[in-house]
């Protein structure tokens, strides 16, 4: 987690909260991070959990979400003619895949079962 991840309007919700500035608590959170205070404490509740048999690895999931973002959004700056030349080029990429995608599934062929002739010259 980088201070980054909190949005402005983020922070404002829980600054009346906290004690402490935004710098503390991000200064704290790498501190913290960086001494593995919450790998200690997720272990920690795991052991707990296997002490007394409530362990249940079924419930445990691991999650890698990204969102590709339009340039627009991530703030890049290029030019009508180079982004025009990148979109041309990434139209070009699709056609192409979904051409193969489609010579790869094509389902029109007689199945060799079906007529009994071989089809692999077809």
């Amino acid at each position: 987690m980088t201070r980054r991840q909190l949005t402005h309007a983020q922070w404002k919700f829980i600054e009346p909260y906290l004690p402490i500035g935004r710098a503390t608590v991000y200064g704290r959170f790498r501190v913290w991070r960086d001494a593995g205070v919450f790998t200690a404490l997720l272990e920690g509740l795991i052991a707990e959990g296997a002490r007394v048999g409530r362990t249940d690895l079924s419930l445990v999931s691991v999650d890698s979400t990204t969102v590709r973002a339009h340039h627009d959004a991530a703030g890049l700056r290029v030019s009508k003619h180079l982004m025009s030349a990148l979109e041309e080029a990434a139209q070009e990429q699709e056609t192409a895949r979904q051409k193969g995608a489609a010579r790869r599934n094509r389902t029109d062929r007689p199945s060799a079962s079906a007529s009994g002739a071989d089809t692999s010259s077809a």
